[in-house]
């Protein structure tokens, strides 16, 4: 469990500079570049401190040679958790000078002293490829591989061949990271009970039975990510966002995006937009209330706040009570690697890519995200399944992350632009529905998550958006990676976060005054929402309206649709 727990950390969550790597192609991802000239112009003119490395290099495998070195594997690293790493002498041989030459790679990238975008492009080669050569990745030489072969009679190659086969006939063509009919949506996960009750060409809108005598007289809406389905906040019973937010008392509306197909390519921003408007339009008239509670994650938390942008400027911002934002980056200056990796002529290949199509494909973009933690998420799998033939584990979010869905040509489009150009840091510069976007403007309170372990979207980009809007801010910094940031039920006794209410314009400086709390931010969350969720008030007896009857129960019909 704590194998796939690592991985789930790192899963498909969307990052939208990602889009762009996705639209042009996986090639690319691996070709240096002007990046690589630079890289090798940079050492050239270097020659003593990459003369001192490969001395260094030369020098520690010697002791390896000899059995005087005292490189030994990080703690954690269960590559080399095997005893027979450390007790086999050549085995042990082998992990030192694998070690040693992985340390000489990644000094050469630090010498070589690259601007931002060239170093990320290039760290990223360097990391995948030591990564790649790791002995633990080699049939037989890896001892737990040879074991299962005895162990099963030759079975083990057997099952791992026919994995490989399996996994390499069609996309992503990554090792699967669990079975994909091992859990499923409305059988095993998204179990909350509730009801559709508004349906669109874009959404459902599922209202979930109150569970509690009483519930807060204002409404939450969540808003999922658009690349994504929307049962990562319902996930197993225990673990889900939705059925802890329904027991505290709230009042639960949650958007379930159709997976679009070609005829669906001209759904833009503005599409997803008018379609959340609609979604608050009919919890407005369930719910007898002129306000809504918002909380939207990632790419869903991107249209959210351009939507909030217009209401502010057309005079319906009153109708938002609260906004929340999940792992969600809208200032894109040097969000990572995968910002690193975008130029103008990456967007308009890729925006050309999925405008042929009519969508972007979900598996494509899963196989990127898997590339980006090789070693959680591709050669962990690759052991696991082809040289020690075992299925892998059984995971609630693993199991979500497999179940990909597809992105319209538009929305692809319209995010390149809003994101590739970080057009939301610039008052006007983007809009949502005709009308210029101002976060500033956008004056209602705000609760903004981040995780501190995010490869997607690193936490000190969440930071920012504190400073984009206008409200006052919450800001909470989870323990974890990007999806166990959402998926962060309470109980369990490692779990803490940091929490402050101070706008400081420097995250750093809000990391040095925030404080540590024990346990979930769910339980802060639900904090949040009661201060801002008005007066109770009896449950309703059933779920909808007149005019907005029940459709279907949940998890609804959208989210069966591949």
């Amino acid at each position: 469990m704590a194998t796939a727990q690592a991985g789930a950390d790192n899963v498909a969550a969307p990052l939208d500079q990602l889009l762009v790597d996705v639209g042009a192609g996986p090639v690319r991802r691996w070709l240096p570049g002007r990046p690589g000239v630079e890289f090798i112009a940079s050492l050239a003119g270097k020659p003593s401190k990459v003369g001192r490395r490969v001395s260094t290099l030369l020098g520690e495998l010697d002791r390896v040679a000899l059995g005087r070195s005292a490189v030994e594997p990080k703690r954690g690293d269960r590559r080399f958790a095997d005893p027979a790493w450390t007790h086999n002498p050549w085995l042990r041989r082998l992990v030192q000078a694998y070690l040693a030459t992985g340390g000489a790679v990644a000094g050469l990238v630090d010498d070589a002293g690259l601007a931002w975008r060239s170093d990320q492009k290039i760290r990223f080669l360097a990391e995948n490829l030591v990564e790649a050569i790791s002995p633990s990745n080699v049939p037989f030489v890896n001892p737990a591989s040879a074991k299962a072969v005895i162990d099963t009679g030759g079975a083990s190659v057997v099952r791992g061949a026919r994995a490989f086969v399996r996994d390499m006939s069609s996309s992503p063509r990554v090792p699967r990271m669990v079975d994909p009919d091992a859990l499923k949506p409305g059988r095993d996960l998204a179990l909350t009970p509730g009801a559709v009750v508004f349906r669109s060409p874009v959404l459902e809108l599922i209202q979930y039975t109150p569970q509690t005598e009483r519930v807060r007289s204002v409404p939450l809406l969540i808003v999922p990510p658009t690349i994504n389905k929307f049962y990562v906040t319902d996930l197993a019973p225990g673990r889900s966002l939705i059925e802890y937010l329904v027991q505290s008392g709230q009042q639960v509306f949650v958007i379930s995006w159709r997976n679009p197909r070609p005829d669906g390519a001209a759904w833009g921003m503005d599409t997803y937009g008018e379609a959340i408007l609609d979604a608050l339009g009919a919890i407005e008239k369930i719910c007898e209330i002129d306000r809504t509670l918002l909380l939207a994650a990632c790419s869903g938390g991107i249209i959210t706040s351009m939507l909030l942008g217009r209401l502010a400027a057309c005079g319906g911002q009153d109708r938002i009570a609260g906004l929340g934002l999940l792992v969600t980056v809208l200032d894109q200056a040097k969000a990572g690697l995968p910002a690193a990796l975008v130029s103008k002529a990456m967007l308009d290949r890729a925006a050309a890519s999925s405008a042929r199509n009519g969508y972007l494909d979900g598996a494509t973009l899963a196989e990127l995200f898997a590339w980006l933690r090789p070693g959680d998420l591709i050669w962990n799998y690759w052991v696991n399944n082809y040289l020690l033939g075992q299925e892998p584990p059984v995971f609630d979010i693993l199991s979500w992350n497999a179940d990909t869905t597809r992105m319209t040509a538009a929305l692809h489009r319209d995010f390149l632009t809003v994101c590739g150009g970080n057009q939301l840091i610039t008052p006007g510069a983007a809009t949502m529905m005709g009308t210029p976007v101002d976060l500033s403007a956008v004056g209602v309170d705000n609760y903004v998550v981040a995780g501190v372990a995010d490869h997607l979207c690193p936490w000190q980009n969440c930071y920012q958006s504190t400073q984009l809007l206008g409200g006052d801010s919450r800001f909470v910094l989870s323990t974890s990676g990007h999806i166990a940031a959402i998926v962060n039920p309470p109980g369990n006794p490692k779990a803490s976060y940091r929490v402050g209410d101070e706008k400081l314009a420097d995250a750093g400086q809000w990391m040095q005054t925030s404080c540590t709390e024990q346990g979930s931010w769910w339980d802060d969350y639900v904090g949040w929402l009661t201060e801002r969720g008005g007066p109770q008030k009896p449950s309703p007896a059933e779920l909808g309206t007149t005019g907005l009857a029940p459709l279907a129960g949940a998890p609804g019909t959208y989210v069966f649709e591949s």
